[in-house]
């Protein structure tokens, strides 16, 4: 089955590649992955302390994928596989990738202004071009309309 990746955050481009991956999904008879990273711990705590900040890291993330799911079960009567996975970003990504010959493109969403944000920045230049699957980009700054007329 074809199968759209999304990584999953609290931004508002996150939403955008979800509801561009669900509907896709939904239109070409595929499937969505959600995928919420819990990124490596900045500091280290003593024990207990650290290992609560990283349960803590771990419920949002897991809440996030969620409510991710819920809204492209309802966005596109999909239901979609959930991943939460700890690690760096990009390379968290890249293995999800690696692991899935399912997987048909890695959608995500720019910034509306400025910078385009972190992972689109990686895998639109430094990484450009060595995925198996292409990397579809919404743009941030779309209208809602124009998305769903798109996608």
């Amino acid at each position: 089955m074809r199968t759209y990746l999304v990584v999953i955050d609290d931004s508002p481009e996150a939403t955008l590649a979800l509801r561009f991956a669900a509907r896709r999904a939904a239109r070409t008879g595929g499937g969505v992955m959600v995928l919420a990273i819990v990124p490596p711990q900045d500091f280290l705590a003593f024990g207990g302390v650290q290992a609560t900040i990283e349960a803590e890291a771990r419920e949002q993330a897991e809440a996030l994928a969620s409510a991710a799911a819920e809204a492209v079960a309802q966005e596109a009567n999909v239901s979609p596989q959930i991943l939460v996975r700890s690690g760096k970003p990009a390379e968290v990504v890249r293995d999800v990738i690696g692991a899935s010959d399912e997987i048909a493109a890695l959608v995500l969403a720019t910034a509306p202004s400025g910078a385009p944000g972190p992972l689109v920045a990686y895998f639109t230049g430094h990484d450009a071009g060595t995925l198996p699957c292409p990397v579809m980009l919404v743009p941030g700054g779309i209208d809602i309309d124009r998305l769903d007329a798109l996608s």
